[in-house]
This record gives C-alpha cells, sequence and structure tokens, in this order.
C-alpha cells in the first residue's frame, strides 16, 4: 500500500509535463478578410444615387488612397428606361450592371444590393414596408461587420422639399440603424458567432466581428437646401487630382455616364451623358456629419479624427416614450416617425435642421398625417380646422373627432394648393380645440417645389 501510495503521488507529479509534452501549437487565427475592408461605406436607395458624393469619392480613392465599398437597397427597376423597352426584373438586371461599371470606372469593386423593391413613394414608411425592413437591416449590418468602415455615407433621414423619396429615405434609415447597431454583439448574434470549423463545409454561424464605425455624413439634394450650410465638409469637384491630372468632376461625369437607362442622352451613348453631365457635376459635395465617435471638429475634413482599427462599441440612448397629458395633436407619417427616430439614435441636432415642410407643386395635394390623442379619463371630442394661405383649400379631414379615453385617432388632412404662381414658401395651419379649449396648433411649411420621387 505505500508504494502504491508513493508511485500514485510521483505519477501526479509527472501529470502537467506529460500533458504538456502532449500538446500542439494551434495555427494562428486568421483576421478578417482584407479584400473586403472599407474605409467609406456607401449606402443609398437606387443605382445612380451614389452620384450625390462620387466628386468626393474620386479624391477620397485616388488622391488620399481610401478604400471604398457601396450598397443599394434596390436595384431601381421600377424606374424609365431612356435607351430600350427593358422593364421591372429585365431593366433591374442592367441597372446593375450599370452601377457596377459605374463604380469600376472609379476603382470600387466592392457593391452589393440588398433586395429591396424600387418603391415611388414619398413615404418612408412605405418604404420600409415594402423593402422589408428587418430582412434589410439584417443584410446591411452584415456588410458593415464585412466591410468595416470608419465612415459610412448616406441619404438625409428627413422629408424635406424636393427631396421625398422614400426610398432615398429608406436607405438612410436602415444606414443610421447599420451604424449604431453593427458593433453590438447581441444584434443578430448568429453573424457574430464563430464557425465550427471554419477549413470545413457545413458551417451555419458567419464567424463575424462586432464593428462600430466612427463617422456617419449625410448629404441631400433638396431643393431649398441651405440648412446644410456649416454643418459638414464641403469639396470642390472643380480641383485637378494631382495623380489623375484632370478636375475632379470630370471622374464623376464619367462614372454617371453608365447610367444610361436613367439619363435622357442614354440612346445617344455615353460620350453624350458624360458631356451633359460635366456642368452638373462642378458643384461642390456638401456633407452633413450626423455624428462622430472620435474627436472631430464639424467641418473638418472626412478622415478627421478617424482612429484605424476597432473603437469600443458605442450605444445609443434609444426609444424613450415621452409622457403626455390631457389632450394633444401631433404629426404622423413620416414627420412623426422622425421625431422618435432622432432621439432613439442621438440625432436631435438633425431635428434642428429643418422644420417640419414638404414641396408641393402648382395644384397639387398634400395629406397631412395626424394624430389626437386623449390621455384623460373621459371620451372626448376634437375639432380640427385648418388656418390655410390664400387660394389653399381643404378636401378632407375638417371635422369632429370622438376620442375615446386612453386612446388615439390618426386622421389626416388632405389640402389642394393653388394653381397658379404662389410664394416659394407658404406657412399651413392646423389648430386643434375640445369644448372650446386649445388642444394644439400645428405649423407646416410648403414650397412651390413639385415633390414627388
Amino acid at each position: 500500500m505505500k508504494n502504491k501510495a508513493v508511485l500514485c503521488c510521483l505519477g501526479l507529479a509527472l501529470l502537467p509535463w506529460s500533458l504538456n509534452a502532449k500538446q500542439h501549437v494551434m495555427p494562428p487565427s486568421p483576421r478578417p478578410d482584407p479584400r473586403y475592408k472599407a474605409d467609406i461605406l456607401v449606402i443609398v436607395a437606387h443605382p445612380d444615387d451614389e452620384t450625390e458624393v462620387t466628386g468626393y469619392l474620386a479624391r477620397a480613392i485616388y488622391d488620399e488612397h481610401k478604400r471604398v465599398a457601396v450598397l443599394y437597397g434596390t436595384c431601381g427597376g421600377a424606374g424609365g428606361n431612356s435607351v430600350s423597352y427593358e422593364q421591372a426584373r429585365a431593366l433591374c438586371a442592367e441597372r446593375k450592371i450599370e452601377a457596377r461599371r459605374a463604380m469600376a470606372s472609379l476603382g470600387v469593386m466592392n457593391v452589393w444590393f440588398l433586395g429591396g423593391l424600387d418603391t415611388p413613394t414619398q413615404n418612408v414608411l412605405v418604404s420600409l414596408e415594402h423593402w422589408n425592413h428587418g430582412a434589410l437591416l439584417e443584410r446591411a449590418i452584415r456588410l458593415v461587420r464585412l466591410t468595416r468602415p470608419e465612415v459610412i455615407m448616406t441619404w438625409l433621414p428627413d422629408y424635406v422639399d424636393g427631396e421625398n423619396h422614400g426610398d432615398h429615405q429608406a436607405s438612410a434609415v436602415i444606414a443610421t440603424e447599420a451604424f449604431d447597431m453593427a458593433g453590438d454583439p447581441t444584434v443578430f448574434p448568429e453573424q457574430v458567432a464563430a464557425p465550427r470549423n471554419y477549413q470545413r463545409i457545413g458551417n451555419m454561424t458567419e464567424g463575424l466581428e462586432p464593428w462600430q464605425p466612427e463617422k456617419l455624413y449625410y448629404f441631400t439634394n433638396a431643393v431649398h437646401a441651405g440648412f446644410e450650410a456649416g454643418q459638414g465638409p464641403v469639396y470642390s469637384t472643380t480641383e485637378v487630382s494631382p495623380s489623375q491630372h484632370i478636375p475632379y468632376y470630370e471622374m464623376a461625369a464619367r462614372s454617371a455616364s453608365y447610367h444610361l437607362t436613367q439619363l435622357p442622352t442614354g440612346p445617344e451613348g455615353r460620350e453624350a451623358t458624360y458631356r451633359a453631365a460635366l456642368d452638373y457635376f462642378k458643384r461642390p459635395v456638401k456633407l452633413i456629419l450626423a455624428k462622430s465617435l472620435v474627436p472631430a471638429s464639424r467641418t473638418g475634413d472626412v478622415f478627421e479624427g478617424v482612429v484605424p482599427g476597432p473603437i469600443p462599441f458605442h450605444p445609443v440612448a434609444g426609444y424613450r416614450a415621452r409622457p403626455h397629458v390631457g389632450l394633444s395633436m401631433e404629426l404622423g407619417g413620416p414627420w412623426g416617425f422622425y421625431q422618435r427616430f432622432w432621439r432613439a439614435h442621438d440625432l436631435e441636432r438633425i431635428a434642428r435642421l429643418v422644420p417640419p415642410e414638404a414641396g408641393v407643386g402648382p395644384g397639387r395635394t398634400l395629406s397631412l398625417p395626424l394624430i389626437l390623442r386623449n390621455d384623460t379619463s373621459s371620451p372626448a371630442r376634437i375639432t380640427l380646422k385648418a388656418i390655410l394661405p390664400s387660394g389653399w383649400t381643404v378636401s378632407s379631414g375638417e371635422g369632429i373627432y370622438p376620442v375615446s379615453a386612453h386612446r388615439s385617432y390618426p386622421t389626416r388632412l388632405v389640402f389642394v394648393a393653388p394653381s397658379g404662381k404662389r410664394p416659394t414658401w407658404q406657412a399651413l395651419r392646423i389648430h386643434a380645440e375640445a369644448a372650446g379649449q386649445p388642444v394644439g396648433s400645428i405649423a407646416f411649411r410648403v414650397s412651390n417645389v413639385p415633390s414627388g420621387p
């Protein structure tokens, strides 16, 4: 027994040595695929939307050696065709090729389509529904994690005169959500779960890494776009590229010339399209800094303060309901959505850029959604009345609304603009009252610019 105990102790003493003798040195863990790394990720709705910033992208690519990737929400298959009869899915196939050729002309090879359906609407909520919002957000977050950009650029998520396309805004909503969510490992966790064996088949998790971008920029092609002054950097496109020896606007116009199906000179070919586009692209590229998670000035260079490599995840405040008391009235639809969206994503400054507005052409209608609220314990009757500039009329919506206790009543007022000339801006006012007492008032400004996608 004594000898056995000695042998047992001796064996235990030798156990760590024996285990070390059998251990193997494992291969290094592979890093993310460098072929897909981007410094700038552009997220837009349709092929040709990227042309709003290609004057800047040419500078970034050729003279600052930045890597760029592009995500398109849709293929633009519901648009017209300036070249031939192809429409719908056939046009979609053509526009994907046009977009890839346009971006390849700038040296951008990483281009993806999220699979949304081209939706001719002025309502971002309609586009998000038609796109299948959750599915496209999941795809966008996957591609943010794959490309690992420091900077994301997208449309302005707001309803502004002359730039009301619901698809443009939907791409901006999804881009903003992806900026704020891609660094959270609990969002689509299957994307960041390690595969069982990455060198073999049958892996069902994706092996990506959470990624927090550092800067988010918006751009707009609103007709009355003076609100972007001082909100971000401005880049001249008439400067000559030191490496390419031509102005940046020429490179932007050359890239745009591949979108033949969307331009009136399409049947005449790319050269005619290029010449026709030159003057348009001489305009400077103006950006709006939505948020920066690194120290940087608002109007400084896009890459001012950018830190190479990953930064910690930066959670946003998220949605917090604001209490309502008594009877109240508020804007619904896109305008009401954006008031909640901006607060949830720490974008209160964007809410101050533009008051609620729309562009309404001569004789056109404006459908303005409203929400009447009754946060009391008794039913109420709320009367809606519009005060309008000369020539405007209300075709529907004025009246008395019975609103149950602790309930809301969604409705809309439909206005008709006068057919003749009118001032650039006018104000529509909606008043609500109950039992002779004011409930609320909303001022909504309209421009004389025909709006629509």
